[in-house]
């Protein structure tokens, strides 16, 4: 593993991880602002909590698993894709600009809002991280390409016995 992969994977955990902890003890702090946000979601899926608090708990609770796993190396394709979905509602909940009336306000929200953005994008290119290692696409891919080459083969030397 190369030592930006070791460097940067914790470094890009450590705000989930961070975060995710402060929602687990206080879900109260953010259930306000998620609300817009959780209840259309659960509303759709009925395997969320129904509870606003509980769906912040679970949502910090992602967060810090799945950037524990990704910090330390161990399945961190899936777990910055897990961070990922988390990362989307949690933005369109806490950094609504948009709806701000005082311009300073706006101008704070919009850095957050973009700020995560950028973090979204670092976790997309984290899930696409093979690890200098082919992809199971890829190696399915040549797999399959060689299987045809070596049928191939077989006929070519069946018919001319």
């Amino acid at each position: 593993m190369s030592l930006l992969r070791v460097l940067g994977r914790p470094m890009l955990a450590s705000i989930f991880i961070a975060g995710g902890l402060d929602t687990l003890r206080h879900p109260d702090r953010v259930a306000g602002l998620a609300e817009p946000v959780v209840r259309p979601v659960t509303d759709r899926l009925r395997a969320l909590p129904d509870r606003t608090e509980d769906s912040v708990r679970l949502n910090g609770a992602v967060q810090v698993a799945a950037g524990l796993l990704l910090a330390t190396g161990r399945m961190s394709r899936p777990a910055a894709l897990a961070i990922a979905a988390t990362l989307v509602p949690t933005t369109l909940a806490a950094h609504r600009f948009w709806e701000e009336e005082d311009s300073g306000d706006k101008s704070q929200h919009r850095i957050h809002f973009l700020k995560n953005l950028g973090l979204l994008g670092g976790l997309l290119i984290a899930a696409d991280d093979t690890g200098g290692r082919p992809s199971v696409l890829w190696r399915s891919r040549h797999a399959a390409h060689d299987l045809r080459r070596e049928a191939h083969i077989a006929r070519r030397a069946f018919k001319a016995g």
